[in-house]
């Protein structure tokens, strides 16, 4: 039952701390000394975290709610509203707001906006385990070259070469927002393009010749494993999606009589929602398997709890198990193969192809739409 103001005035101090809940997370943490606390309670990257909204009654019941709904708002854009708290702290600490640990992370609030929650978290990973420990405190305008390039090197010194290189391009992005914020004039980040190790590019592994898919659909179709792993399987190259996004597919998504599934914003790679139609072979296969998972969340659980879904790995030890080693074709590979033959072989449109594949399509005037 929700909170009243007259309610939270005559309770009497508890013997011990007592929460009183409001709703959507919000509770009343009423202490044995009389004080009487406002929290927020919220998960975020799958862990459960607590927000302090203030006292009562300095903090109104009406006020504690609207700071609820604020940082539920914030959620659904996948931005961690206790985060956000504590980088507006530090921006408006004295002599700190050109540091480049408050440059990032105030560049990370706003980008996380656009991103989905799993890119976000994953940023934040990089900075706070590599980036921050050694130029967190720095000032962002004397941070030169040489310096960025040692911090790096102790990344390529453990073999993560491709890690040393994604440091550097979220480097460079936070410089430029420096810059653009005017915290600095100079990015030291592209002047360490040829000093860093060179990577051979590799592409995952696909299927793109027309005469190989047919017997990859039919060992799918015969395939022996686990009915979520086969359904995964014959479901993804009718939709090629990536393979998260795949895995993670929630039943709340999908609309069978519209022949539509609807990946919310906070799933995709650029934060923006996308819809997938749904050819009859693919209302099919969900029809298949609903009488299996249609109770639960997900529309592939994993074989140990229906509380999450199977694997990244599921879908691939499927492919090994059929006999398709890793350099013949891979989880990702079903979105290569799509855009191949729908190019090559069907002649579709490729602006077509690239809206499908959730990837940005620029108009005439290079502007995404």
């Amino acid at each position: 039952m929700p909170l009243t103001d007259v309610a939270i005035r005559k309770a009497a101090p508890p013997e011990k701390p007592t929460k009183h809940f409001d709703g959507g997370g919000l509770f009343l943490l009423h202490n044995p000394n009389g004080s009487k606390w406002w929290r927020l309670k919220y998960r975020y990257g799958g862990k459960e975290k607590q927000l302090s909204l203030g006292v009562y009654p300095e903090v109104s019941l009406k006020e504690a709610r609207e700071q609820r709904d604020e940082a539920r708002k914030l959620l659904s854009k996948g931005v961690d509203p206790g985060e956000t708290r504590r980088i507006a702290k530090t921006i408006n600490a004295p002599d700190s707001t050109k540091s480049f640990r408050v440059v990032a992370l105030e560049w990370h609030a706003r980008q996380a906006t656009r991103w989905s929650e799993r890119h976000a978290i994953r940023i934040m990973q990089r900075l706070e385990n590599d980036l921050f420990p050694l130029l967190g405190q720095r000032p962002v305008d004397e941070i030169k070259a040489p310096e960025l390039l040692s911090v790096l090197q102790r990344k390529e010194g453990k073999g993560a070469y491709y890690s040393a290189r994604r440091l550097n391009q979220i480097a460079d992005q936070v410089f430029r927002y420096a810059i653009a914020t005017g915290r600095t004039e100079v990015n030291p980040a592209p002047n360490l393009k040829g000093a860093l190790h060179q990577i051979k590019k590799t592409h995952l592994a696909a299927i793109t010749d027309p005469k190989k898919v047919g017997p990859l659909l039919r060992a799918i179709d015969g395939y022996d494993g686990s009915i979520v792993t086969r359904a995964a399987l014959k479901l993804a190259p009718l939709v090629f999606v990536r393979p998260g996004e795949l895995r993670h597919a929630e039943w709340s998504e999908i609309d069978l009589e519209a022949a539509e599934w609807t990946i919310p914003g906070h799933k995709m790679k650029m934060g923006v929602a996308h819809l997938v139609p749904l050819s009859r072979q693919a209302v099919a296969i969900f029809r298949d398997i609903q009488p299996y998972s249609g109770k639960g969340k997900y529309v592939f659980p994993s074989p140990r709890t229906d509380t999450r879904p199977i694997s990244d790995n599921a879908v691939l030890s499927a492919l090994r198990r059929m006999g398709y080693e890793k350099d013949e074709m891979s989880g990702h590979g079903f979105r290569a193969m799509a855009r191949t033959i729908l190019d090559e072989v069907l002649k579709v449109r490729p602006d077509y192809i690239e809206h499908q594949l959730a990837h940005t399509v620029r108009d005439p005037n290079g502007r995404a739409y």
